[in-house]
């Protein structure tokens, strides 16, 4: 879950790139509503920690009760006082500071869901190592 468009889809088609099945959502209601409609498992919820309708821990919390399988790993570019009052940063949680690199951003996915390494990107080194970002 990525409240801003252009990272969310940079985001999304480099992990489609590297194997990877997605799921997206602009906001945590329409996360809320992808996750009730998708029937099959979901392994890892990627989410900004602070988002205009509700915070990634609020969403991860809401999704991990139907789901408790499924892992979480957050990411901000927000002051760790900022996130803190959000009630993320507590020992054990999967955390990518933005920005990052692209392949940091698999390394963390591959990290904080015990997921399987997919098939190798197609993309160049230069173009993997685009920075991914938000507005402020």
């Amino acid at each position: 879950m990525e409240d801003e468009e252009g990272v969310l889809n940079v985001e999304r088609e480099f992990l489609k790139r590297c194997g990877y099945h997605t799921l997206v959502a602009g906001s945590g209601a329409a996360a809320l509503k992808v996750a009730e409609r998708h029937r099959g498992p979901i392994h890892l919820l990627l989410t900004d920690v602070v988002m205009p309708d509700m915070n990634g821990h609020e969403l991860a919390q809401r999704l991990v009760q139907p789901r408790p399988e499924l892992k979480v790993l957050y990411a901000s570019g927000n002051t760790d006082n900022v996130i803190m009052r959000h009630g993320v940063l507590v020992p054990g949680t999967a955390f990518l500071h933005k920005p990052f690199t692209a392949p940091a951003l698999v390394r963390k996915v591959l990290d904080a869901g015990n997921l399987p390494s997919r098939k190798a990107s197609k993309k160049s080194s230069k173009e993997a190592s685009v920075k991914l970002t938000r507005k402020h």
